[in-house]
């Protein structure tokens, strides 16, 4: 059972690592990126301007997307892209509306909320978007697909992992991984009163089935997650316990969420 913290001792200083003697987080707060804590794909970022050649220029519809951009990649190099080109793409693309309002909410709270990411995206383009923003420091944990520069400089991307869930691509299973992260946590003795998951995508609502009645799912409004959250509630009324508040500004996650730290649990 999660557990609910009386109260709240010295802060974490958004580093990831509670300081000794302090208590841990009361809630957990999961963010997807593209197109939730970013206002675009930046898949799409990366490649806009750019001629590809035919075979590239549409998403497979069968295969592995991840595979897929992999060989987007390797062309942007052909190209002559280097780590400066891509860094400057991925630092660049706009934030959501009212997510940088969000952020100051949860700076200002950093000592109840731990944050994590969890997105199908790459981890050099959220690593570089976080540190422009000046937020990075509020994520205990980045999940994401690994990215590097090779030895000619080309960005590299690989799978996240393995899974059987039938729903999600072959790369990325969200429910996998906030599964085990929230076992992990309970191992270290850490167990959130409440989780907050904020997303868009389809694979989103993979992970959000997970919530409990305690829990909150912040589906973007109109998008994939939205929907099939709806249709889910259609289908099988009770099915999906979270409570569902969708959102088109991040304020009204910022706002909820100070609304629930008014109310004390």
């Amino acid at each position: 059972m999660r557990r609910c913290c009386e109260a709240v001792g010295l802060p974490c200083l958004f580093k990831g690592v509670a300081m000794a003697g302090a208590r841990p987080p009361r809630f957990l707060l999961v963010f997807d990126f593209d197109e939730t804590i970013v206002d675009e794909n930046s898949d799409d970022s990366v490649v806009r301007g750019r001629a590809l050649p035919e075979q590239l220029r549409q998403s497979p519809r069968e295969g592995s997307y991840n595979e897929h951009m992999q060989r987007v990649l390797a062309f942007l190099g052909e190209q002559g892209l280097r780590a400066g080109d891509f860094r400057a793409v991925y630092e660049n693309i706009p934030l959501s509306p009212g997510m940088a309002e969000l952020f100051q909410f949860l700076s200002k709270h950093h000592e109840l909320f731990e944050v994590v990411l969890i997105s199908d995206a790459n981890t050099f383009g959220i690593e570089a978007k976080l540190r422009a923003a000046g937020v990075r420091s509020l994520f205990r944990k980045i999940f994401s697909n690994p990215a590097g520069f090779d030895r000619r400089g080309f960005l590299t991307l690989g799978p996240y992992h393995s899974h059987k869930c039938l729903q999600c691509p072959a790369n990325m299973c969200k429910r996998k991984i906030l599964t085990e992260y929230l076992a992990e946590r309970a191992q270290e003795e850490v167990e959130f009163q409440r989780v907050f998951y904020v997303g868009d995508g389809a694979n989103d609502f993979c992970p959000s089935g997970t919530l409990t009645a305690a829990d909150v799912a912040f589906p973007r409004k109109g998008y994939p997650m939205h929907r099939l959250i709806q249709e889910s509630q259609e289908k099988q009324p009770g099915a999906f316990q979270a409570a569902v508040v969708p959102w088109e500004s991040a304020t009204e996650v910022a706002r909820y969420l100070q609304e629930l730290l008014k109310r004390k649990c």
